[in-house]
């Protein structure tokens, strides 16, 4: 028997006690990355891309939340849209669009919690963000990365800092480290 050189999941489904409100947040959230729903019958809705049909929210009384779905996106400007967009759809804060380090050396996401408890991310491994919007933008509004110039080693940028407070990988800092004193054993 020949093997698929890459299996690729085809659809998941999300069980939901609350299928319109699920259907509202949803379709703002992932409406931000260009899916839609796609299909409905009367107990479920299909969402993707174009006519795909790859996230499926269920109805389902005893649904428990507390999943974790992670869809992956070409650019980092869309983990920002989609935060912004579930953030205003009512959807909770789980981790602000940043570089996870810990994950992978371009792993760039973020994280929002439905109103049903379940971890939704949004993933990103390509390496440039170019014209991100920064925490404090609109993801409508895109900006350029500040740099810093400095005339001396003294007045050098510390280290590049990722939005999610980490050290960005592969950078070296250009600053002086400062001297500290020996105390002496007594």
């Amino acid at each position: 028997m020949k093997h698929t050189p890459i299996v690729t999941l085809d659809h998941i489904s999300v069980p939901v006690r609350d299928l319109e409100l699920a259907r509202k947040f949803y379709a703002n959230a992932l409406g931000a990355l260009g899916m839609t729903i796609n299909m409905e019958v009367s107990d479920a809705f299909g969402m993707g891309s174009k006519k795909e049909k790859i996230f499926w929210l269920v109805k389902d009384k005893k649904a428990a939340g507390e999943g974790h779905y992670a869809l992956r996106v070409d650019n980092r400007e869309e983990v920002h849209a989609f935060h912004t967009a579930a953030l205003n759809a009512g959807g909770k804060n789980n981790g602000k669009p940043g570089l996870r380090p810990a994950y992978g050396q371009n792993y760039y996401a973020a994280f929002v919690r439905d109103g049903e408890g379940n971890n939704i991310e949004v993933v990103c491994y390509g390496r440039s963000m170019a014209n991100a919007p920064s925490s404090r933008q609109s993801a409508s509004k895109a900006s350029k990365p500040r740099t810093t110039r400095s005339t001396n080693a003294a007045s050098a940028p510390r280290s590049p800092v990722s939005r999610a407070g980490t050290k960005t990988p592969g950078k070296r800092s250009t600053r002086t480290p400062t001297r500290t004193s020996k105390r002496r054993a007594t």
